[in-house]
């Protein structure tokens, strides 16, 4: 294994900060340039919106979900943690040179079982980060602590934006790029929860998506909208969609083959059997000690919320609620400050990632339906208009 240097290291390193979101965001000294020879790597299902539609909203979140899971394994294997980002029917990371190449052939080959498998195009591609800086876009980057137990990164800047927009486009030329000997590691991704209806007492979720019209005043946006919904959902504690409660394992054979496709690009006997018996025997486990610990540590560690130079974020309350919510929204678009796509369900779901290690499993949770997918195509649906 190739030496680490102090450049490959350069995220591990950033500093975890404990104060409030709110203040974090206006707090340009707290933010870092990220090296120019790192390389923002975005996935994208192709027409997710229509896959939504068609009922594969499940097979696209898992399948964003397995292109972090990628990332992450093979950054893990070399002693590296890098910032990723969660999108509902894609994913972006930010890596070093140090695994840019086995970074890409391994989603090369998960992009392959996609099409094979589901006849979906998930769209691969990287620009390094000298190119975003170039073409007059920026990219900074803080690291907040979300929870006793996890961090987050935070990106301020029009970088990712401009880099996702550059993959997206239909002139953009992707590299396909030969898998040699190397196998796809999903190791580790599970999709095994029920659909999750909110905490008693609250009846709908909500994925919402927030741009700043103007960079140049991202903190300050971002700050008045975090503020916005802390006043009207109340701590991050409050408004978070999973509960211990309503988590369910849903153990059907239908669930289990999802997962096979996505992880192996095709069907596992043994696996398959193997898991049915986990799933099974998981309500019992789960009124054990230890059970009932690993629940907690779910609800602890669900990614909620994402700042890639927009804010994303999954959401839990009452109809009130975002009624006063949307007003407040309205008025900043109004004003010129914000464009916002926004998407109400009954339910979230949620994807993970389990490795072996003790408290480092990430849950990813997406409103139900395609929650960021359908909040996604309002806004895009504002920006045509605009």
């Amino acid at each position: 294994m190739q030496t680490l240097s102090i450049n490959d290291l350069f995220y591990s390193a950033l500093p975890v900060n404990k104060i409030s979101l709110s203040d974090l965001l206006i707090e340009d000294q707290l933010f870092y340039k990220l090296p120019d020879d790192w390389h923002v790597v975005v996935t994208d299902v192709k027409n997710s919106t229509l896959a939504v539609q068609n009922g594969l909203h499940e097979a696209v979140n898992l399948i964003a979900t397995g292109c972090i899971v990628a990332v992450l394994n093979i950054a893990r294997k070399h002693n590296l943690s890098v910032p990723f980002f969660f999108g509902g029917d894609g994913a972006t990371c930010i890596i070093p040179p140090l695994i840019l190449h086995e970074v890409m052939r391994s989603l090369q080959i998960h992009k392959d079982n996609t099409s094979q498998n589901f006849n979906i195009d998930l769209r691969v591609g990287r620009i390094p980060v000298c190119q975003v800086y170039q073409n007059g876009f920026a990219l900074r980057i803080s690291k907040f602590k979300s929870s006793s137990i996890f961090s987050i990164p935070v990106v301020l800047g029009d970088g990712l934006s401009y880099a996702e927009k550059l993959i997206k486009g239909e002139d953009f030329k992707r590299e396909l790029l030969e898998s040699e000997s190397q196998l796809l590691d999903l190791e580790g991704m599970q999709c095994r929860w029920d659909r999750i209806a909110p905490p008693e007492n609250l009846d709908e979720v909500i994925s919402l998506l927030v741009i700043a019209k103007d960079e140049a005043q991202q903190g300050v946006i971002f700050k008045e909208v975090v503020d916005l919904i802390d006043n009207v959902y109340g701590t991050p504690q409050n408004r978070q969609p999973i509960s211990v409660s309503k988590l369910k394992l849903k153990s059907t054979l239908a669930k289990i083959k999802l997962e096979m496709k996505v992880k192996f690009g095709r069907l596992r006997f043994l696996y398959m059997v193997y898991n049915r018996f986990i799933l099974l025997f998981g309500p019992y486990y789960f009124n054990t000690k230890e059970g009932k610990s690993f629940l907690s540590s779910i609800v602890e560690l669900a990614d909620t919320l994402v700042i890639d130079g927009r804010i994303n974020t999954v959401i839990s309350g009452n109809t009130k609620q975002r009624l006063i919510l949307e007003d407040a929204l309205n008025n900043m678009e109004i004003e010129g400050k914000i464009k916002y796509g926004l998407f109400v369900s009954k339910e979230s779901i949620m994807s993970c990632y389990v490795p072996n290690e003790e408290n480092a499993h990430i849950h990813f949770v997406d409103g139900a339906e395609g929650g960021y997918t359908r909040a996604a195509g309002i806004l895009k649906q504002k920006n045509r208009l605009s």
